[in-house]
């Protein structure tokens, strides 16, 4: 088991690591729409959210020796369903004719007032 850092996502701002390596498979912590630059919180609509949500998931992936076309599956908290076809857009547009087993869970409220987390896991190169 190995864990990934990479300085072009957001750094764990907890006891996790931004990405963890196990028997092939690559399992990405849950990625907030922070800017790794900056550290700006992109708090304006949702689609930018996701927009930099996806570029960290990316970002993380191919640190892992991975990338978007290799994820098996995803898991997107939203913290409310009505941006659901937004979110959807901005996610179809990332992975083009790709299409990853997926869970939307809707929930009330997500850390800092984001509007968007999301978590997956990607086969490993």
């Amino acid at each position: 088991m190995r864990t990934v850092f990479t300085e072009h996502a957001p750094a764990p701002a907890g006891h996790y690591s931004q990405a963890v390596v196990h028997n092939g498979t690559v399992y990405v912590a849950g990625q907030l729409p922070i800017d790794p630059a900056t550290g700006e919180k992109k708090l304006g609509p949702v689609e930018e959210q996701t927009e930099q949500v996806l570029a960290n998931l990316a970002a993380i992936l191919k640190a892992a020796g991975s990338s978007m076309d290799k994820v098996l599956k995803t898991t997107v908290y939203v913290s409310d369903i009505g941006d659901w076809p937004k979110v959807n857009a901005v996610y179809a547009k990332h992975f083009g004719t790709h299409k990853p087993a997926r869970a939307v869970v809707p929930t009330r409220d997500l850390h800092y007032g984001f509007k968007i987390e999301l978590e997956a896991v990607a086969a490993a190169d």
